[in-house]
């Protein structure tokens, strides 16, 4: 990939709305006990990035409601043959911003500029803390190359405050064996980022943010507690949620709801897989282009001037 070429297929884009659908009569829900109201129901848009089918639920818009988060991609999922070519994005820098990447299924590989080059798999998160600047390549791993199976996760940024915007890269990964996972008759919660109900990630954050990966079997209630101050919104991965209002959340939607009101109360429908995040708004000015993301455009400029100076590092040597 040449220096100048990275803003290909990085684009931050927007998204469409979807009215969310009232239920007939039989509702689960407890209704007199609904607390956070919904702003906003929306549909995942299907784009490309790299040679990557992904959903972006949103990229740069809706900060008021979103907000530490910036951007929130699901790739897959996809079915590899064994020894198909791996799925791949090149490598590519980011600067103000820390992409994640969080594994439902299948094995994926991470090499960058910073000397880390592994391996990760389901229930895996992964951080690429970028700060003043660094260049990653993302594909699927080893594993499904040589046996096959389901591509399927996410890739979920996390801006970071103004004041860390400047800070040296890093890189980390957390096994799923190290994640607080709450297990109760009709669902289970794996606490990816944050805490809740006494279970809590071990993730060192920079700013206040929540991450659960919630299965709720059919026909199942659930409250989950939230700060009024935060931001929270949920994207339904696979399943139907009756939410506040009677309006109903379906596969590859994404929920953002309004702050003041604590509790999130849902009822599945059917058996449903969905992640729930949100944290402290940032409430400050965000400059973004392409894989930047800085709060003025003079450091915008700057970032591309460090990259193409190679100062982030060496694209072709990450990319072998």
């Amino acid at each position: 990939m040449k220096r100048r070429d990275f803003i290909k297929d990085s684009a931050i884009v927007g998204l469409t709305v979807a009215n969310g659908g009232l239920i007939a009569t039989n509702s689960g829900m407890y209704h007199e006990n609904t607390k956070r109201k919904i702003h906003k129901i929306m549909n995942a848009d299907k784009v490309n990035v790299g040679t990557l089918p992904v959903m972006r639920a949103f990229a740069g818009d809706h900060r008021d409601y979103v907000s530490p988060f910036v951007l929130f991609d699901e790739f897959g999922p996809v079915s590899l043959e064994p020894g198909s070519d791996p799925l791949r994005v090149d490598a590519h820098p980011h600067a103000g911003v820390t992409p994640t990447t969080y594994f439902l299924e299948g094995t994926g590989h991470h090499k960058d500029s910073l000397d880390y080059d592994f391996q990760i798999g389901k229930g895996d998160f992964m951080m690429f803390d970028s700060g003043k600047g660094a260049i990653h390549m993302e594909e699927s791993g080893t594993k499904l190359y040589e046996s096959g199976g389901l591509y399927h996760g996410f890739q979920i940024w996390l801006n970071t405050p103004a004041k860390y915007k400047f800070d040296d890269p890093t890189t980390s990964v957390h096994r799923i064996a190290n994640m607080d996972l709450i297990q109760h008759e009709n669902y289970t919660i794996q606490v990816v980022l944050g805490e809740l109900n006494g279970a809590k990630s071990n993730v060192e954050l920079k700013t206040p943010a929540f991450f659960y990966h919630v299965k709720l079997k059919h026909d199942a209630r659930l409250d989950i507690p939230t700060d009024p101050n935060h931001n929270a919104f949920i994207y339904m991965v696979k399943g139907s949620l009756e939410l506040e209002g009677g309006k109903m959340l379906k596969d590859n939607q994404v929920v953002l709801y309004k702050r003041g009101e604590s509790v999130i109360n849902m009822y599945a429908e059917c058996a449903s897989e969905f992640l729930i995040l949100g944290g402290q708004p940032l409430n400050e000015v965000v400059y973004s282009y392409g894989p930047f993301v800085m709060n003025t455009r003079e450091q915008i400029e700057q970032c591309i001037k460090n990259y193409q100076n190679g100062l982030m590092g060496n694209p072709d040597m990450v990319n072998r």
